[in-house]
């Protein structure tokens, strides 16, 4: 990849972006917590154990409410490889889909063992949260794609007829790299993608999503986002299914009050191209963030997914605040994803202080390790 753009921040602005890279990791996580109880039930089933107008708040699921899933797990470790790319940057040896397949491994690992390994001294902090260790109905795309050191790429993808939309739901935090150019974001989110999802619709799916959170995170209405990443993903090959989708989505906008069955429809098999319009149409139609949620999940289809994706394309829109108080007093994990997005924002408006040649930080090396 070509070298990247850097932002000139002013204290405003930081505290907007920090807002924003918090909104997206928590409403990706709320979403997720209140879709993955649904997961595998059929509308007239949610019906029938929620009440006619479906689920309304978090449900029990893996034993408490406000539980994620392996969707939620893989977007931290996605923000730590992020985080991870950045700090290696410095030592001139700069591969980001490298950094975060490794990052993926390390999840990987959460997935076999009982606990955290004291003596990998260079898993950093996150794989060390003992929460983490929970197998919490994991994607066998992703188990099979991550079941080796072996690295999917676009040339060479894992599982290329797996269409579903798992990797586009740990996407969200390469849209929060605003500092890159938009097209950037696009490859990145790709790449990291075919490392689990190798069908074209999934892994372009993933991109375009990245590149609507990439513009809302700079400030741009959901609308202008979608408009963007549908001029990038245009040249691509295998992209119109997503770009039907998503026009799909806007002008469903205009179609009356949106419905389970109106919504069930876009989800169609629950590919990953129709679960992002999913995501779509619910932020872009629902009251607040509390209705837009819910909408996304009271369907047929991925509710856990189409959960995370409008949850974090909501997060991202309208900042942590506007995300449902109630719900992130239950919400599982919660301190650490504060950490982590804390985390994130700082390596992006002060990176170079805390690990430059010149001035490296030891604490932060510490945390996000080089090697």
């Amino acid at each position: 990849m070509s070298a990247t753009t850097r932002a000139v921040w002013g204290r405003t602005e930081q505290q907007d972006f920090r807002s924003r890279v918090r909104g997206t990791l928590l409403g990706a996580a709320v979403g997720d917590a209140l879709g993955a109880p649904l997961d595998g039930l059929t509308l007239e089933e949610i019906r029938q154990v929620y009440g006619p107008e479906g689920l309304g708040d978090l449900a029990f699921g893996h034993g408490r409410r406000g539980a994620i899933t392996h969707r939620t797990q893989l977007t931290l470790f996605s923000v730590d490889g992020l985080v991870r790319a950045q700090v290696r940057r410095d030592t001139g040896v700069w591969h980001p889909p490298t950094d975060l397949h490794r990052a993926y491994l390390r999840w990987a690992a959460t997935q076999r063992d009982w606990g955290p390994d004291e003596r990998r001294k260079d898993d950093g902090w996150l794989a060390r949260e003992e929460w983490l260790y929970a197998r919490r109905s994991p994607d066998r795309a992703c188990l099979r794609g991550l079941g080796d050191d072996i690295m999917g790429t676009l040339d060479a993808p894992k599982n290329p007829g797996e269409p579903g939309p798992e990797a586009a739901a740990r996407s969200a935090p390469f849209g929060l790299l605003v500092g890159w150019e938009p097209q950037l974001v696009l490859q990145l989110a790709i790449e990291c993608a075919t490392q689990t999802h190798g069908h074209p619709t999934a892994y372009l799916a993933a991109g375009a999503y990245a590149v609507i959170m990439h513009a809302l995170a700079r400030g741009e209405s959901l609308e202008a986002a979608v408009q963007r990443a549908l001029a990038l993903l245009a040249p691509r090959p295998g992209q119109q299914p997503v770009a039907d989708a998503l026009q799909h989505a806007l002008g469903a906008v205009r179609q009356g009050m949106p419905t389970p069955e109106g919504i069930e429809e876009l989800a169609g098999s629950g590919t990953a191209e129709r679960v992002l319009a999913v995501a779509v149409y619910c932020a872009l139609v629902g009251e607040d963030v509390r209705h837009g949620l819910c909408l996304a999940v009271n369907h047929g289809g991925p509710s856990g997914a189409a959960g995370a994706l409008t949850g974090g394309l909501l997060g991202a829109l309208h900042g942590e605040t506007a995300l449902p108080p109630a719900w992130l007093a239950e919400l599982e994990g919660r301190p650490t994803m504060l950490v982590l997005a804390d985390d994130f924002a700082m390596e992006t408006t002060q990176g170079a202080a805390l690990h430059s040649p010149t001035g490296a930080a030891p604490g932060w090396l510490a945390r996000y390790p080089r090697a």
